[in-house]
């Protein structure tokens, strides 16, 4: 784990994927904290440089995911929940990765403010778990519609153990249910 004044980086068991937690400065107007801090990546080795930010706002029971850029265009993503919660989760599918196919699934929510950094070479999807969440995130290199991919996010090798909202209708998008499985990756 790696600290600064403004924030906290917690190494999850894939060192690559990180959670940051920024220090939170609340007193009776409200809250205040770093969502980002060039000087404070660069210490802790992640990148500095981000050229697109993202937005969404999806309903409880929305699974936004399994996506990926292939190679060359691979995004690094910093994910922050602006409101509601999410389950996020990322999955290395860097060929002769150590960790190749395995996977991290974090809370973020707009309580605790941590952030998922998941670098190229991850695919990365969300699962809605509050009634309404609006997540963003920003990207290392621009969307290229030409190197979009993706894995189902019911992938049997995977194995993504999502913490399903009990009478919540799963909400799916019509392309993300014609990715194929983990297998297609390699």
């Amino acid at each position: 784990m790696k600290e600064s004044v403004s924030m906290k980086i917690i190494l999850t068991k894939i060192p690559d994927l990180v959670i940051v937690e920024p220090r939170i400065f609340t007193d009776s107007r409200g809250y205040f904290f770093e969502s980002f801090s060039e000087k404070a990546f660069a210490a802790a080795g992640l990148p500095t440089q981000f050229v697109q930010d993202n937005q969404s706002c999806s309903q409880q029971g929305t699974l936004r995911g399994l996506h990926f850029q292939k190679s060359p265009h691979g995004q690094g993503k910093l994910v922050r929940v602006l409101s509601g919660a999410i389950y996020d989760v990322a999955v290395d599918i860097r060929p002769g990765s150590a960790t190749y196919g395995q996977w991290v699934g974090v809370t973020l929510d707009a309580i605790n403010h941590h952030m998922f950094y998941i670098p190229p070479g991850f695919a990365h999807g969300f699962y809605v778990t509050s009634p309404e969440a609006v997540v963003t995130y920003k990207c290392t290199t621009p969307y290229q519609p030409e190197a979009e991919s993706g894995i189902r996010w019911d992938d049997a090798i995977l194995n993504i153990s999502w913490p399903w909202v009990e009478g919540a209708p799963l909400v799916v998008s019509e392309k993300d249910k014609q990715w194929g499985g983990f297998i297609h990756v390699g």
